[in-house]
């Protein structure tokens, strides 16, 4: 149905009326959306059934990538690129006056993540594929994703995300292959002679529905599968309200992160990450069986993968499977589950390494509590035999310890191999906050520096910018990004250079469009688009950013010769709804836009922007049109990042600390070609050992400091002077826990290089075409690639097209 335009015209127009019961003169866009979607996925089918009647019959070791995040964005066009049909389906669309870009606008994002965590977990999948790994994704079908964000008044309001209010074209639901997750209940240990059962009793039953969604892989056969779990009344009630049971059991699955300020909210998070891993690891086994007899065997066909420390409860739920249903012994059993799970760090922040109360673990999940309390005793008897009298080393190591279950610690004890995402990540792990477990089991810990789908980040929303680099050094990187490396032998070249600003200066213009219709801002396209996007957390640091802006008005408004680059600064976030704090940076974002846009003389020069609702498709008009990217993290705290991946493959250039991937971009592109700046990781982890950081030191010798500060309170703005004084006292009263001050001189000389800089218009064109020409290093597919050589051990399975 894809062979030729014709061909596809003639089947769309077919199907249309078929599938929606009208012509095509009275169809609507979803109409036609929906249409091509249910083509598409028909069209995925078949290799989709051959890559699984494949790894059935090859049988060969497959992974299982465990996540509580995916961030998916939209499908359609993506999949469209990936199976090589995306030109013969938007010429024939046009000949029958149709735009590709407005049925994708029709298209939700699957807001199915957060941020950076689920944005790679979609990058990985990609890679699979494209690369014909055998490897699958685990995660959770949420109803409602994260939220949607809307600025009302400057403040942000969550609204429940609606992805799935029209259906989802991708998916297909097995409920053939549902799987039942028991929660709360009590645990009869039964002994018989020299073997003990345990029988888990009154619990309540949760049926968990699998829906499937394939991932494509680029110009290859093969079609691998996310399996997305969806929490439903089971068919046996428990003796409780059947209504009250219904609601309890599908909130699981309806929001991604849910408040977790009260023990209601912790409960119901141990629940979906239960949930996430009992439901994949019986199905894992389930499917392992069916061509595999002997389970002692597991680890030879299947590596399970711990993403962060929110699937950890995969290690005690494999326990308890090889043990009470599989009947293999205590040493059998953890010998089979730590050669088959591995583990990725994603954070040292100790807010994110979950622990839960013992409390409300053991009567939540007892047999698991059970397990995991076993596990602890049998790893603490260990350290008292390789640390005899330690005492205080085991109680900071012990899985259980202060009433506290500690996920991380378990994730650590649990697997084969534990990896951060960055060089310095890594070593921050080995060397401090993982140091004791490191010295425990050295050969567990590596590095995996992440990577991104340039399939997605390049070649689907730099459309124009893939064409020049085609005509400029061939389309080989498209299946191989590393070859982008042949840009450096023409980066001199005056033409290129010319046409990378063209191509440049019309993805400002795509951007500012956007900006004019959702902001009612008109903004030079000849400015400096100055972009900061990402999740809003005060250790990412976006009241750096703020407060250089009002240095800048500061400067421009009490000096007539005060000279900047005119500069656009966007900022794009999403705050957590109960995170207080990083709310008010927000609602300060916009008051600084209001102070600045609506000053004559000052928004000729500056303008600030806060792009409502940042999402995948949003991020994919914002990366091409980027001249800066801000990775201004405090040193030590972003493990890697993967936005600034992004934003060099689209020729941004990095203004940044010496902080997670920054160090390895800066490795690979030169100083000259990236703007650092603040303190290293090593003076951060030095001023928090030894205390000597005073904040109100720098607040006192720094006229600068002391006005942007003081303003934060002083009735510069026009909300109520208590408005922000909780930022104030952050930085002030709390000793600014994340350093903003102390790097506030820094960054301010950084951004003064930037403007000097962006006026050699020659010179930094160079330095961008620098960035895109090595950011073929930091593809995921690299990333994947030494994942499945050094840590799964699978190998490719399949034929390329």
């Amino acid at each position: 149905m894809f062979s030729n335009k014709d061909s596809f015209k003639n089947n769309f127009l077919k199907r249309l009326e078929s599938m929606c019961g009208k012509g095509f003169e009275e169809s609507t866009k979803r109409d036609q959306y929906y249409t091509l979607g249910n083509m598409v996925r028909e069209y995925i089918s078949r290799k989709w059934i051959e890559t699984n009647e494949l790894y059935r019959s090859e049988n060969k070791k497959q992974v299982y990538y465990l996540s509580i995040e995916f961030l998916l964005g939209r499908l359609l066009v993506q999949n469209l690129l990936n199976l090589g049909i995306k030109d013969v389906v938007e010429e024939g669309l046009k000949e029958l006056h149709i735009s590709l870009k407005d049925i994708e606008e029709c298209e939700s994002d699957a807001a199915l993540g957060n941020g950076g965590l689920g944005r790679l977990a979609a990058c990985f999948l990609d890679s699979l594929a494209t690369l014909n790994l055998p490897g699958h994704g685990c995660g959770i079908r949420y109803k409602h994703g994260l939220f949607d964000q809307k600025i009302v008044d400057g403040y942000q309001v969550e609204l429940p995300e609606q992805w799935l209010r029209h259906g989802n074209v991708w998916e297909v639901r097995k409920s053939d292959e549902a799987k039942e997750v028991l929660f709360w209940g009590r645990v009869e240990t039964i002994v018989e002679e020299n073997h003990v059962s345990f029988n888990h009793m009154g619990a309540e039953k949760v049926l968990a529905v699998p829906y499937d969604m394939p991932v494509v892989g680029f110009n290859v056969s093969t079609v691998n599968t996310l399996r997305l779990w969806n929490a439903e009344p089971a068919s046996f009630a428990p003796n409780r309200d059947i209504l009250t049971y219904k609601r309890d059991t599908e909130a699981i699955t309806d929001f991604l992160y849910p408040d977790d300020t009260y023990d209601e909210g912790k409960i119901l998070r141990l629940k979906q990450q239960y949930f996430l891993v009992s439901s994949s690891i019986q199905n894992i086994m389930s499917s392992y069986k069916k061509e595999n007899a002997n389970v002692r065997e597991l680890h030879k066909s299947v590596a399970i993968h711990i993403n962060d420390t929110h699937p950890a409860l995969a290690i005690p739920e494999l326990m308890r499977i090889l043990m009470d249903i599989e009947g293999l012994s205590w040493e059998e059993a953890w010998e089979v589950t730590t050669k088959t799970l591995s583990y990725t760090n994603h954070t040292i922040l100790s807010e994110a390494l979950e622990k839960w109360p013992i409390y409300l673990f053991k009567p939540l999940l007892p047999r698991i509590f059970m397990i995991i309390e076993e596990i602890n005793e049998r790893f603490c008897a260990e350290l008292w035999e390789k640390y005899p009298g330690d005492w205080y080393r085991i109680e900071q190591m012990a899985i259980i310890a202060h009433d506290l279950v500690k996920m991380a610690h378990l994730a650590i004890v649990g697997s084969n191999s534990v990896n951060g995402v960055a060089k310095i990540h890594s070593e921050i792990l080995k060397n401090r906050e993982m140091k004791t477990f490191y010295e425990m089991y050295p050969t567990k810990f590596n590095n995996k520096t992440n990577g991104i789908t340039h399939r997605r980040w390049l070649l689907k929303s730099n459309p124009e910018l893939t064409t020049l680099l085609k005509n400029t050094i061939g389309d080989e990187f498209v299946s191989k990004p590393e070859m982008l490396l042949d840009l450096k032998k023409h980066i001199l070249n005056p033409s290129l250079k010319e046409q990378f600003s063209e191509v440049k200066r019309a993805r400002k213009e795509i951007l500012a469009k956007k900006i004019a219709e959702k902001n009612g801002i008109k903004i030079d396209i000849d400015s400096i688009f100055d972009v900061q996007v990402k999740r809003l957390h005060a250790y990412k640091r976006q009241l750096l950013n703020v407060l250089h802006i009002m240095y800048l008005y500061n400067r421009l408004k009490e000096d007539a010769n005060f000279f900047i680059q005119p500069r656009t600064f966007i900022f794009g976030a999403k705050a957590s709804p109960t995170y207080y704090y990083a709310k008010k940076i927000i609602k300060l974002i916009h008051s600084l836009a209001d102070k600045v846009n609506n000053d004559p003389r000052v928004s000729k020069v500056i303008k600030v922007v806060f792009m409502e609702n940042y999402r995948v498709s949003l991020a994919e008009d914002i990366f091409p049109a980027a001249d800066v990217s801000e990775q201004i993290s405090t040193a030590s705290k972003e493990a890697s990042g993967t936005g600034n991946m992004k934003f060099m493959m689209n020729g941004a250039l990095t203004v940044g600390t010496l902080d997670g991937a920054n160090i390895e971009i800066m490795e690979e592109i030169g100083k000259e070609n990236i703007f650092t700046f603040g303190l290293t990781a090593q003076e951060v982890l030095n001023y928090e050992e030894n205390g000597r950081y005073r904040s109100m030191e720098y607040y006192h010798h720094d006229l600068r400091i002391r006005q942007v500060v003081d303003q934060l309170t002083n009735g510069f703005f026009a909300e109520d002077e208590g408005e922000y004084e909780a930022i104030a006292d952050s930085l002030l009263v709390q000793n600014d826990q994340y350093f903003v001050l102390r790097d506030f001189a820094s960054y301010i000389d950084i951004q003064e290089r930037v403007g000097r800089a962006y006026q050699d218009k020659d010179r930094w064109l160079e330095k961008s075409l620098i960035n895109i020409a090595h950011s073929g290093y930091f593809s995921s597919d690299r990333t994947i690639k030494q994942y499945a050589d050094e840590i799964w051990k699978i190998e490719p399975i399949g034929m390329k097209v």
